[in-house]
């Protein structure tokens, strides 16, 4: 990875932590999950509406924790609305691929900015701060009733 790509990589985290997109309860959610990571102390709880077809009309999250989960919950929302479940749990898998499995080639087009958490891989403690958000998000889809922990 070049410099410059790890530079706006960061700064993609950065900006995504400062100003968290779909920070809120999702207004009549019909799914919901929460998610801790006890190594790093993150709690978050992602809401999602999901309409007949299996399309996520809206999605948010809440909690608190590091740069790197809210950011990820941050970009995860603005990846998957108006996706089909489907769709959303198989951008969870290509994105899980990235950040666990150093010989994997993520598909740029497929995950767009999700891209800056590729280097994550790199720290394994980190990598449960990234794909909590993602955890959660599958819980919700299958409307599991028990909190997601990385542990």
């Amino acid at each position: 990875m070049t410099f410059e790509l790890r530079e706006l990589y960061q700064q993609t985290i950065l900006d995504h932590n400062r100003a968290p997109r779909n920070f809120r309860v999702v207004e009549g959610a019909n799914r919901v999950a929460e998610g801790y990571n006890p190594l790093c102390g993150d709690k978050l709880k992602v809401s999602l509406r999901v309409d007949d077809a299996d399309v996520i009309e809206d999605v948010g999250f809440v909690g608190s924790g590091c740069a790197i989960s809210k950011a990820a919950a941050s970009l995860m929302t603005e990846a998957v609305k108006g996706k089909t479940t489907k769709q959303a749990e198989d951008i969870f898998e290509d994105f899980h691929r990235m950040v666990t499995d150093a010989g994997y080639e993520p598909d740029r087009k497929k995950l767009g900015k999700l891209l800056a958490f590729s280097g994550v891989k790199q720290f394994p403690a980190r990598v449960k701060c990234a794909s909590l958000p993602w955890h959660t998000l599958k819980a919700a889809i299958e409307s599991a009733n028990v909190p997601v922990s990385t542990e």
